[in-house]
Formats: structure tokens, sequence, C-alpha cells
């Protein structure tokens, strides 16, 4: 391929440029995807007019990166990124640029980018592909190469240490050699980048269709030890029973197993074992044991959640699914019990719980029939179909009513109102106004006669 396809649209944007004396160029993921055969609409340009000029070009400008030479254009309910034509100055926190310099050749702009693939452009008028650092070739070899001296692309900026790795995995192409060494030797100045923007890159991965190829690339050059010790750490722990990797291999394999489309759900798959290292005992037979393992894994996910930058929600998610990965669900539990575990779970989680759990019992032995979690999940539906309450905001009695009995509001009031759900969720014939009082009176008058207050 040696023409792009312009839209017309972009045409005619572009020709405002050349009328003025201006050029104006597609630049980087857009022209690799339409090489590679991926469809995209989202563009970004370079041009060789300054921001002030392309202010005047256009009745609608908004100065989004102004300092690094980008505005956003507004035209015609369409919105164009441009940035001016620039080289980078000293990056002293591997990083940021100190300064940029704002030049008039394209060939300076794209020899300051990452990666060859991500090197080429497009004339935003012609559609002629301009190749400068054999970006081309390196997609027909499917090749991730650093543009020339690798190690002052990552030590300019580290991150693209792993952006190498997520460009790996969304594209599934190898890393170079030489660019492999180089991501190597300066992995650990991945600890000066910040969680948000590791975050970015590996949620990136993780919506990959296979994310151990990111996972991979993240471990040979050591970037996984860095960002993921606790992870990392699961390298040559052997398991037992049906297990056929170690502990790494097989939580990679389980994010693999884990739905596409569900990143929160690939996270937890890739964290729910990580405590196994730090909980594995032997005991005086050789037996291998990791107890309490889930519970391990959620206290170092957690860690992993913080330092990502996570939201609340998104830690909240991951940390249930690991805490209750670990359930043995028989026909002979009672109703009672399966309604403590979706209280316990969550109603909203468990499809993402019994995502987790296919995909770990994929990851342990190539298992795909799971005729128990269908019967689990049918379950499941009746007995919600048949409960009157499942938390205690569904109880027919609230704060105000044992307020009125004399239940004193805090700590008491609080374990009133959990006794009195875990008494509906064995029966939920209970869950009558009257019943609940008299159940609530009964156990604060016991309370005080053994407590005296």
């Amino acid at each position: 391929m040696n023409r792009f396809p312009v839209p017309s649209r972009i045409r005619q944007f572009a020709t405002r440029f050349h009328d003025a004396g201006f050029s104006l160029y597609i630049v980087g993921g857009a022209v690799r995807d339409q090489v590679i055969g991926r469809s995209t609409n989202d563009y970004d340009f370079a041009t060789d007019a300054l921001p002030q000029q392309v202010v005047a070009l256009f009745r609608n400008v908004v100065l989004t990166g102004i300092k690094h030479g980008t505005v956003t254009v507004l035209l015609r309910g369409e919105s164009y990124e441009v940035t001016t034509f620039r080289t980078d100055g000293t990056y002293d926190d591997h990083r940021h640029p100190e300064q940029v310099h704002f030049v008039s050749s394209l060939a300076d702009d794209l020899s300051r980018r990452d990666f060859t693939i991500n090197a080429l452009a497009a004339h935003a008028r012609t559609g002629e592909i301009i190749d400068l650092h054999g970006g081309m070739r390196d997609i027909e070899d499917k090749c991730i190469r650093a543009i020339g001296d690798p190690l002052l692309r990552f030590t300019e900026d580290a991150l693209r240490i792993l952006r190498g790795c997520r460009f790996s995995a969304q594209l599934e192409f190898s890393i170079e050699q030489t660019t492999l060494h180089a991501m190597s030797s300066l992995a650990h100045t991945l600890v000066s980048v910040s969680g948000e923007r590791v975050r970015a890159e590996l949620f990136k991965i993780l919506d990959a269709g296979r994310p151990s190829v990111g996972l991979r690339a993240m471990q040979k050059c050591g970037a996984l030890e860095v960002l993921l010790p606790e992870l990392a750490e699961g390298a040559s722990v052997t398991q037992k029973g049906n297990h056929r990797f170690d502990v790494l291999d097989h939580a990679i394999a389980c994010c693999d197993a884990a739905p596409r489309g569900k990143p929160l759900v690939r996270l937890a798959a890739l964290l729910h074992d990580i405590g196994k290292p730090r909980s594995k005992a032997v005991s005086s037979d050789g037996e291998v044991t990791f107890h309490q393992h889930e519970i391990i894994s959620a206290q170092l996910a957690k860690g992993i959640l913080d330092r990502l930058k996570c939201s609340n929600e998104e830690k909240s998610t991951v940390l249930n699914l690991i805490r209750n990965h670990m359930f043995h669900y028989t026909e002979e539990w009672t109703d009672g019990a399966v309604r403590r575990f979706i209280n316990r779970v969550g109603c909203d989680a468990i499809a993402d719980l019994f995502d987790l759990r296919r995909a770990d019992r994929m990851a342990i032995n190539g298992e795909s029939r799971f005729d128990d979690l269908v019967d689990f999940m049918k379950r499941i539906e009746r007995v919600l179909a048949e409960s009157s309450a499942m938390t205690v905001r569904e109880l027919r009695i609230n704060g105000n009513d044992l307020a009125a009995l004399g239940i004193p509001r805090g700590p008491l009031m609080g374990r009133v109102l959990d006794m009195l759900l875990q008494t509906v969720l064995d029966d939920p014939s209970q869950n009558e106004p009257e019943r609940l009082r008299t159940i609530a009176r009964l156990f604060h008058e016991q309370r005080i006669d053994v407590h005296g207050r």
C-alpha cells in the first residue's frame, strides 16, 4: 500500500492548510492501522503551521495542548487534533521533555517518535504515505522496532517500554532484539512513570485478543518485575493437583481465558492467585497447601490497584472477585447457603465471578465443561425469584423502626439489622414487619440481660 484512503471531509480540511501555504499530514496510529488492514476513525494530524497560525485559519479552535503545539479544530461537527512539527528537548525525568522546538520539517517530527510503525505519515490531501524509518517493512515482518537508538528512545520516556509491550499484544508483533535489549536495560526506570499512565497501558494490554503476548513481553524485558512484582513472584512456584502451570503461568493463562471486553474480570484473573507464593506450605508428608491465599491475594492486589490509581469502583469490583473466587458449590447447599453466597458476592457480581471461575478452571487443566456452574446459576436464579430480601435495604424494617423500639442508633443497631438479615436469608417468610420487630426486640432485651446495658 502506498496510498492512504483519505476521507473527503479530511481532504477538505487539509485544503484549508494548503491554500494558506501550509502542509498537513495524518500521522501515527491511523496510518499504521490502515497499512495493517485495521479500520480506524481516530486521526491525528501534524503540520508545519505554528499553533497561532492554525488558530488564525479556523473560527473554532481549542488550545488543548498549546505548550506542546497541539490545538483542536472544531469544524462542521468534527474535531481535529493538530500538532505543529516539533522536536523534543532533553528529558530529565524519563517522562516529559523539558521543552519542545517547533520545526518546519516532517522528517524531524517523525524522527522523535517511538517505534517505526508509529512513524508513518500520509499526506492529508493526496494520501501519499511517507515512510522514512522502515515502518512498512516492519509491519510486513510483524516487528516492533524503536526508531534510531533504542536506548535514547527509552531514556527519553520510560513509558515507551510498556508501550512496546502493549503494541506487541494489540498487534501480536514480536519485539526486535536490539529494541528488547534496550527495554530490558532500562526497565528499572519505569518506577518514574505515574500509576495513571501505567494503568492506561495495562488496560490496553488486557483488552487485546491475547493479553499474554503483552504480559510475556513485560516479563521478558523485566517490566513485570518492576511494575507488578507481586505477580512476578509466582514464577517457578509450583502447584498441586491438576495444575499444569506454575502460579505466574497460570495467572497469565487465566487472564487470556477471561472474556475480552471485561478488563476488570481479566485483571482479577491476572491477580487472583498472587497470594499463593506467600501462603504456600508443605506438610511433613509432602502435601502442598495454599490456605487463605484468596485473602492474601486480595490484600496484595489492593496495593497494586492503589499504585495504578484505579477508581474505588474498580478496586471494589476486582477485590470482590478475588476474595470470592474459591467457592465450592454442591447440590447439598441449602437455599439459605445459596442466599448467603449471593449476599456475600452481590447480585451484580455473580456473572463476573462465574466468568472468572470458568477462566480459572480452563487455565488449570484446559477444562471446557461447566455443567456444575450452569446448575448453580439456575439454582441462584430460582432462589432469587423466591427470596424477599438479599440485603439489609430490602428488609421490611428500617433504622427508624428499630429506634422506635428503643434500640439506639450506631453499631448495636447495625448488628441487629445484620442479625435480622441472616434470619431472613435462612427463612424468607420471616421478612414481615411485625415478625422482624418481635425478633429485634427479643434480641435487644436478651443483650441487655446479658451485658447489663
